[in-house]
């Protein structure tokens, strides 16, 4: 019976455990994995599935190529996708639903909530949503890039309890684990600090583009919206009896007391800036809650960006200071900048509306 204490889940499969040898789509590594999920949705725990796995499940479909293109990637993504979720919906006896995104698609709020909302249909209706990055169109300027950092954007966007990001070692390890016999686990983490990250450089695939690096900075985006997340070995099917059983298999992380409100995280984590407001060395002014920068404020403006696009406050010597979301192209705030008429300048008012993040510092639109 199982002893499970969350409501919501996000798991995370990488490309490793899809087709380890890039020869197409194995179930071997996956039964495991999906007999552990219908588990969870028979006890009444919801889960939401992120898998990678597109392009490795396509590159036998492309005779000869070892070092593939970008876009003949793209086209093994393409090929892959129809594969992999072909693989999973073998593996379930109830409905599946593909969700591709970018990251285009999650910086923007208006489609970031609409993401969100195709979720929770989903989940309302008994359908588990497999979620993916759309590598197949996706571009450097649009792209996550791993699917450790996409999964805790997904856990944010999913309000899950919990975060499982399944990998190729029982968790983090004080050492490369792979190389130094004398490497320990780390049972559970409370403060993801250098010390953390410093641990963090080995067990990576040749298969996956993330390593245990993004799993830690996955990690970090998910508890600090109050999401606990375990890092585990995916290819050990012990790792989800003992799940089920309210256990620790690998490395528990554990989330803030505290959690960013949900639009906070969405700025800190999630958003991107497209370019900066950069305001005068010696500024004090308190960016708080609502804190409006004025055109008095701001000596420059650098970057292309459009209305409702996030944007970074720093000084002018590079002191970063936060994020903001701009109620004005740069191209009018550009222009505004070059007003000698300061009252001109003022009449067009505030450049930017809430100024939320930076770690320290929060505040809502």
């Amino acid at each position: 019976m199982a002893d499970l204490h969350w409501k919501r889940i996000v798991v995370k499969v990488g490309s490793a455990l899809i087709a380890p040898h890039k020869q197409g789509c194995s179930s071997h590594y996956l039964l495991g994995i999906a007999q552990f999920i219908a588990n969870c949705r028979a006890n009444g725990c919801e889960v939401v599935l992120v898998s990678s796995g597109s392009v490795a499940a396509g590159w036998h479909r492309f005779n000869g190529i070892d070092t593939p293109s970008v876009s003949v990637k793209k086209a093994m993504a393409a090929a892959g996708q129809a594969d992999m979720m072909a693989t999973w919906d073998k593996l379930f006896d109830f409905p599946t639903a593909q969700l591709l995104v970018t990251h285009g698609d999650l910086r923007n709020r208006e489609r970031y909530i609409s993401i969100k909302n195709t979720i929770f249909s989903l989940l309302e209706h008994g359908l588990l949503p497999i979620i993916n990055e759309n590598d197949a169109v996706t571009t450097d300027k649009l792209k996550v890039g791993d699917n450790d950092n996409l999964s805790a954007m997904v856990a944010a966007a999913a309000d899950a309890d919990a975060l499982i990001i399944c990998s190729d070692v029982k968790g983090l390890y004080t050492k490369n684990p792979n190389i130094h016999d004398d490497a320990k686990l780390i049972k559970q983490v409370s403060d993801i600090n250098d010390n953390i990250y410093s641990m963090a450089g080995g067990a990576t695939s040749d298969v996956g583009t993330g390593g245990m690096r993004t799993k830690i900075e996955a990690a970090e985006k998910a508890i600090s919206h109050g999401i606990e997340t375990v890092i585990v070995n995916g290819f050990d099917g012990d790792t989800f009896t003992q799940l089920l059983k309210g256990q620790n298999p690998g490395t528990l992380f554990t989330p803030f007391e505290h959690p960013m409100q949900e639009h906070l995280h969405w700025m800190t984590h999630t958003s991107q800036a497209q370019g900066e407001l950069i305001v005068e060395n010696d500024f004090d002014g308190n960016l708080d809650q609502h804190t409006p920068l004025t055109s008095d404020d701001v000596v420059a403006v650098t970057g292309n960006f459009s209305v409702g696009d996030t944007v970074l406050v720093r000084k002018g010597d590079g002191t970063k200071l936060a994020k903001a979301r701009s109620n004005y192209s740069s191209c009018l705030l550009n222009f505004i900048a070059e007003q000698e008429d300061r009252d001109f300048a003022n009449d067009v008012q505030q450049k930017t509306g809430a100024i939320i993040s930076d770690k320290n510092i929060a505040i809502l639109e």
